[in-house]
């Protein structure tokens, strides 16, 4: 998990808060607090298509919205303290926005890359490599190069049938400075066109080192039980454990 003397570092640096969004986010438990049981309620125009609730403490909602175009979808990931991360994908699963909201920073997409993210190149032949910039309302700009590979291997959770994949990117300065390293498996959805969570380890650019685990245990759709259910409901116990003897050592 990620330390809380990193995560303390980032607390008045909304870029560095911004950076730290994008690897797995079991960190927005940092500071547990009782949660009350509630349900998501998409923006106007939009539907709730699925809630799946992950390893880690935190619980994903996706959902479309009839303004974006065809074969966009949407996220909110809740952790024990609420809402912590917006995004944005497309068809393709290129990462066109996303958003911490509680410092309000989105990153967006640059449209031009050497090489896009493709979901279809990834399906149909195995492999999918990438190399493309963000751009942050800050200006901030962040080079993702890496690579997801198929490993051939299919496993159902909660009745879904996921491929295992396993990934590397590296994320980078606009000056070339390595900022995040990640490295691990995630699974995909060939029906849901879209990646889950898996086991990673990361690092950033204190030297700071983690391993997650934010795999998807239970899938919810309308009319079933935790459709919409805000509480993450997995490893929470755990990782407030982990935190207090950080605290404790610290």
């Amino acid at each position: 998990m990620l330390q809380g003397s990193l995560y303390g570092a980032a607390s008045d640096n909304p870029r560095l808060r911004m950076l730290l969004a994008m690897l797995p986010v079991a960190g927005a438990a940092l500071a547990p607090q009782p949660a009350l049981a509630a349900n998501f309620t998409p923006p106007s125009g939009c539907s709730l298509q699925m809630t799946v609730q992950n390893r880690g403490c935190t619980v994903s909602q996706y959902y479309r919205c009839d303004a974006d175009p065809e074969g966009y979808q949407r996220s909110a990931i809740f952790g024990q303290d609420g809402l912590f991360h917006l995004s944005t994908i497309d068809a393709e699963t290129r990462w066109i926005e996303s958003q911490d909201p509680v410092t309000g920073l989105t990153d967006r997409l640059v449209d031009e890359a050497e090489d896009h993210a493709s979901f279809g190149e990834l399906v149909e032949s195995g492999r999918d490599d990438f190399d493309f910039w963000t751009r942050s309302d800050d200006g901030t700009l962040l080079n993702h190069q890496g690579f997801d590979v198929l490993t051939g291997e299919t496993v159902q959770i909660d009745g879904q049938p996921l491929e295992r994949t396993r990934f590397q990117l590296t994320t980078r300065s606009e000056s070339g400075e390595i900022l995040i390293e990640r490295e691990g498996g995630q699974f995909v959805s060939r029906d849901f066109g879209r990646f889950f969570g898996g086991v990673e380890t990361s690092s950033d650019w204190t030297g700071a080192r983690r391993e997650t685990n934010d795999s998807p245990v239970t899938f919810a759709f309308p009319n079933e039980a935790g459709f919409g259910d805000t509480t993450p409901q997995f490893d929470c116990d755990q990782l407030m454990t982990q935190i207090l003897q950080e605290r404790a050592a610290s």
